[in-house]
């Protein structure tokens, strides 16, 4: 089915959903509309920080309802925090800790309880894991990570398809057409809209290509973090300069690579030419038109550059390529408001932006995500409900992915099961704060040895300080101070006027780890399971050489442990 067979589908479908009879009353219980990108950012959103980029459409949820300052996740990497989002509980208790092993679907899902409770359910755009996602009506899914151009798709009724166009113009044109078409005006609905932007490789729009490449963006002030005191910190593979990679990323021809003599990093070409080999003849000459000046100018650039001129290259080409695919979902997002608003659902209906977790732009000297700093750990939400939501309030209470499934449960008047581990939201979303008692939160990452190589590390964070553990192949401490280091440069652990601080949050964290169920138990269990597969090479991104040194480091730290 072509992209613009599609949006003939959708328009029809507006023009008769216009020319409808007056819809029964709305159901009391309320709709739900979960928005999520991959990957995005809250320093790009312009509702928090308007230096790199105006997203005035998301900006409309935070006018319309709450922005939330303190939101995080539990484990900042992609299916892991989607499997959360689904289940209310954390990584260790779903399953799904890490990219690398797959979910266990007899895990009982929100989206199961309240189609089983009388919701229509459906899920357009990118799952990241699974096939067949349980309890929709309906669903159009990318297959994994998915493409920005000319997508594949798994659905419910019409099996394997290709669309042609961009990814998120087509995930909307879908969500609408469902909203005028297959939606019963006389039943709640949930609906799950969800983009694959702006996960890496960042293919912006061809309506936005002139536009971005042509932008310069602000460094951040950590562009050029030495880790000074951070050993987990070093040892991360996502450096923009040393492992972006210069064509699957930074969109480098790969012949000007070899005329220049720059060494692949990673699946660099291959990247590349697997993206440009989906685009059409007229993508192409779009793709080229933008591109091949760029090309042209580093050719002549390359000789001379210093490492820092490198890194300020690639940072900037990064973030053009980056904020360009927002720039298509705030549109969209724009797109879906209007109809909402067009057609009398936006009163009752609770409408979530967020992101599956942050991502570093540049921040560190990185992209990427992983660690419980911030930039990372934190992500965007804003959420909508005119009938129940003071507009243009904000909050800074310490709230998770892990709350999502609770919150919607309760909204639709469903019993949440017993062993999900949130909190409902709707106290904080309603203004009885007095009924929110949450000070601290935990947080667990478990994927290493794998790409970008970020240690396993737990942590308890408070408004105030975060206490993280790395516990596989080093065994230290950080403590840091997020009032007076907020760009989380220093480890204070060893710092003596800390130590009443360091004492209380060690208590607080082994509560944390009881109340969440977490041990070290189960953590080796997962250290055992994905180094055999590493070690039989199944785990992307690791080599046979970097698992004997990972295996002499952990020997090196049993044997100083006795």
């Amino acid at each position: 089915m072509k992209r613009s067979l599609l949006s003939l589908l959708v328009f029809a479908g507006l023009l008769s959903y216009g020319c409808k009879s007056p819809e029964p009353a709305q159901p009391q219980r309320p709709n739900i509309i979960f928005i999520m990108s991959d990957d995005h950012a809250y320093q790009a959103i312009s509702a928090y920080d308007n230096s790199l980029i105006e997203t005035p459409n998301i900006d409309r949820l935070a006018k319309m309802g709450m922005l939330f300052t303190n939101a995080s996740v539990t484990n900042s990497i992609c299916a892991p925090s989607r499997a959360t989002i689904l289940t209310g509980k954390h990584s260790h208790l779903n399953g799904k800790v890490d990219n690398h092993f797959h979910f266990d679907t007899t895990n009982v899902t929100f989206p199961q309880l309240l189609q089983e409770a009388g919701y229509q359910t459906a899920m357009f755009g990118k799952l990241h894991f699974g096939n067949n996602p349980k309890g929709f009506d309906q669903f159009k899914i990318l297959p994994g990570q998915g493409s920005y151009y000319n997508p594949d798709f798994i659905t419910k009724h019409e099996g394997n398809i290709q669309v042609e166009g961009y990814v998120t113009d087509i995930v909307t044109d879908m969500t609408l057409d469902w909203l005028a078409n297959e939606r019963k005006a006389d039943q709640p609905f949930m609906l799950m809209y969800l983009h694959k932007a702006p996960h890496r490789s960042w293919l912006m729009a061809e309506r936005h290509l002139e536009d971005f490449t042509n932008r310069k963006f602000p460094e951040p002030k950590t562009l050029f973090d030495d880790y000074a005191g951070r050993a987990a910190a070093a040892e991360a593979e996502m450096r923009i300069m040393d492992h972006m990679a210069w064509a699957g990323d930074n969109k480098v021809f790969p012949a000007v690579m070899d005329e220049l003599g720059i060494p692949e990093i990673g699946y660099d070409k291959t990247r590349f030419q697997s993206e440009y080999g989906r685009l059409t003849e007229s993508q192409k000459a779009a793709f080229d038109r933008a591109y091949t000046p760029i090309n042209e100018a580093f050719k002549k650039a390359y000789p001379s550059m210093s490492d820092a001129d490198k890194l300020r290259w690639k940072y900037q080409r990064y973030l053009q390529d980056y904020l360009g695919t927002i720039q298509a979902v705030d549109e969209n997002m724009g797109r879906l408001l209007d109809y909402l608003e067009a057609n009398g659902l936006m009163e009752n209906t609770i409408i979530v932006y967020t992101s599956d977790q942050g991502f570093y732009l540049g921040e560190h000297g990185w992209f990427d995500k992983r660690f419980v700093y911030d930039e990372s750990f934190k992500t965007p939400l804003l959420v909508s409900w005119p009938q129940r939501i003071k507009a243009g309030s904000r909050s800074d209470e310490l709230v998770q992915n892990l709350d999502f499934a609770q919150t919607f449960l309760e909204a639709a008047g469903v019993k949440a099961p017993s062993d999900m581990q949130g909190e409902s939201l709707l106290p904080i979303l309603t203004g009885q704060n007095d009924k929110w008692n949450r000070d601290a939160v935990y947080y667990h990452y478990y994927e290493y040895p794998a790409e970008h190589m970020v240690n396993r590390h737990y942590a308890i964070v408070t408004k105030d300080y975060k206490l993280v553990h790395y516990y596989f192949v080093e065994d230290r401490w950080e403590l840091i101070d997020r009032k007076k280091d907020p760009m989380e440069l220093k480890n204070e652990y060893d710092n003596p006027a800390y130590k009443q601080i360091r004492e209380e949050l060690h208590r607080r964290l082994t509560d944390l780890r009881v109340k969440y169920k977490d041990n070290s138990e189960l953590s080796q269990k997962y250290i055992d399971d994905l180094m055999r597969d590493a070690s039989a090479g199944k785990v992307f991104g690791v080599s046979p050489d970097k698992i004997r040194e990972i295996q002499n480091r952990r020997a090196k730290i049993d044997l100083e442990k006795k």
